[in-house]
């Protein structure tokens, strides 16, 4: 048996909403989500649409590595769930990457250093300092020069080609990959690869073949054919040499990148056709799909349309993802990687329905931080200590990933706190268990109540959290009998019972164990003391109830709020 506020059962977050699930709910202050389902001739279609304020201040947009390396794959939630102690994120799946080693496909930038070199026949979604994003081909040249002159770099952290010359960093893993005819020059110290910036070590080690160790704080420049023998004749041991990487074009202000595409929205239009590398069976079948864009006040739109479910989402078309971005307000958009990839989650939680069953892990995400208080939603939508042992007490939480100065109030239908913690607090998260009752042990005023936090961390950035419930002792103790209702034509009698402790508005129903309602049994005021409700085991027009999962649904409205309860049980016919 189930208590929960029939307004806002979507409050559960911690699982993935039902199909035909609506309401737009807040995940974290300035982070919603809302799921939409459109009925096509092609059959439903899932939207999962997440929205957050413009990066800057509390908020910011960055790519998140899988596992913090080039090398190797993880999934979504596995990605929040390792950087939540420094924010709240959500997000979405990111680039496109090879299956054996989950490199991705094109650039990421995290924190103005560069990981992966970007594809230039693709688009590139970078954030800019000031929040916002911008789409474009961005293609990078690279330039490497010890004892002689400039020779190109052709790569980063990425296997070079014949004659070619790549920069591997500590983002690609403990040691560079394993090769014969190539030399191996190690540098340290060397700084971070930024772009537009020369990047100078000290040679400290030269070697054939590959696997060389990547040393932290350091890099190796591999080199093969032509490249390792100039490599081997102008990088010599205590040699300084330098690199170069360049962006075409410049991208000023670019701190954080992240590969996808096509370009799908430019200036509020959806783009049909951005002649981007991307094969037409990505472009034009219907799969799940996953695009990011922004609108021009700077709020980010995420969007994760589930696919590959007949009856419950065909998926779209590349550029039905684009249309579904414009609908939605977006003026500047991407694709990101589609089909089993598709994810949202948030603080590592699943939030739409992928195809890939379990989860699939992928190279990298785009993820919301959010830095201020975050107060998860209360464990119990209704408190109702009223001895039926459900919904009995109240856990309330909040987190902080900053240290901080707090104001944590519980405060009741008068606008009066009842408890109030005040202090510093150090990252972590923080609890409060309450029973609905005063000190005395009356219940104390029912109603709409607040858990409202208000912290000021040390960047002396406000963050305020807040989150709602129901204190409603009003309904409790329900049982119904037969738990298997056995449907006769000559009479079925199935028996709603329970208690009320106000009166309320009461309306029971009967609904499939999907949700569909087949017959309300009751729909009126009553007034308080133990009620029963009896069901005649058939639908609204008259028919006799299948046999199968069945459930009833209570649910009471009044002054102090709505509350429910739901039961189980099932229907037998018999034999004929």
């Amino acid at each position: 048996m189930l208590k929960r506020v029939f307004l806002a059962a979507l409050l559960a977050l911690v699982l993935p909403p039902a199909a035909g699930a609506a309401g737009r709910v807040v995940l974290t202050p300035g982070v919603t989500f809302e799921k939409q389902v459109q009925f096509t001739p092609h059959g439903p279609v899932a939207v999962h649409v997440m929205t957050a304020p413009k990066p800057g201040g509390l908020y910011a947009l960055r790519p998140v590595l899988s596992n913090g390396s080039i090398l190797g794959r993880e999934t979504v939630t596995s990605m929040q769930r390792r950087v939540s102690s420094i924010a709240t994120v959500a997000g979405v799946n990111g680039d496109l990457f090879t299956w054996d080693e989950g490199l991705p496909s094109g650039m990421l930038m995290q924190s103005g250093v560069l990981k992966t070199p970007p594809h230039s026949k693709r688009s590139t979604v970078g954030v800019t300092d000031d929040g916002r994003i911008v789409v474009e081909r961005v293609a990078m040249l690279g330039q490497w020069w010890g004892s002689s002159q400039r020779r190109p770099l052709t790569g980063l952290n990425q296997r070079p080609g014949a004659d070619g010359a790549s920069l591997f960093t500590p983002a690609w893993g403990t040691a560079t990959p394993a090769a014969s005819g190539s030399v191996e020059v190690t540098l340290q110290p060397f700084p971070p690869a930024a772009p537009f910036t020369d990047l100078t070590g000290v040679v400290t080690q030269v070697k054939p073949g590959g696997s060389t160790p990547i040393p932290p704080g350091g890099a190796v420049l591999v080199g093969r054919g032509s490249s390792a023998g100039r490599l081997a004749a102008e990088a010599p041991l205590g040699q300084s040499l330098t690199t170069r990487l360049i962006l075409r074009p410049q991208w000023g202000g670019v701190t954080d990148a992240i590969g996808g595409g096509p370009l799908i929205v430019k200036n509020g239009v959806p783009v049909f056709r951005a002649l981007e590398d991307f094969s037409s069976n990505q472009l034009s079948l219907r799969h799940p799909r996953t695009g990011i864009g922004q609108r021009p006040d700077g709020t980010l739109v995420f969007v994760a349309v589930d696919g590959r479910q007949p009856g419950y989402s065909s998926g779209m078309t590349n550029f039905e993802l684009a249309q579904t971005l414009v609908r939605l307000g977006v003026a500047q958009g991407s694709a990101l990687d589609a089909g089993g990839s598709t994810t949202m989650a948030f603080d590592g939680k699943l939030l739409n329905r992928p195809s890939d069953r379990p989860e699939r892990a992928v190279s990298d995400s785009l993820m919301v931080f959010y830095y201020g208080v975050h107060a998860p939603p209360p464990t119990e939508a209704v408190l109702s200590p009223n001895g039926d042992g459900l919904g009995e007490v109240q856990s309330l939480s909040f987190k902080l990933v900053r240290p901080s100065t707090v104001t944590a109030s519980l405060v009741g239908p008068d606008r009066v706190p009842r408890q109030t913690q005040t202090g510093e607090r150090l990252p972590g998260i923080y609890r409060l268990a309450w029973n609905g009752r005063t000190p005395d042990g009356a219940i104390d005023r029912q109603g709409r109540w607040r858990w409202v936090v208000n912290a000021v961390d040390n960047l002396s950035q406000h963050s305020v959290a807040e989150r709602t419930f129901w204190l409603n002792s009003t309904l409790g103790h329900l049982s119904v009998r037969p738990s298997v209702l056995r449907v006769r034509k000559r009479g079925t009698a199935f028996r709603v019972s329970f208690r009320l402790v106000n009166p309320a508005r009461v309306r029971v129903s009967i609904e499939t164990s999907t949700g569909v309602v087949v017959r309300t049994v009751a729909n009126r005021f009553m007034s308080s003391g133990a009620r029963t409700v009896v069901w005649n085991g058939r639908y609204g027009n008259g028919a006799l109830a299948y046999r199968g999962s069945y459930v009833v649904r209570v649910l009471t409205t009044n002054s102090f709020g709505p509350t429910e309860l739901t039961r189980r049980f099932s229907v037998r016919r018999p034999r004929r």
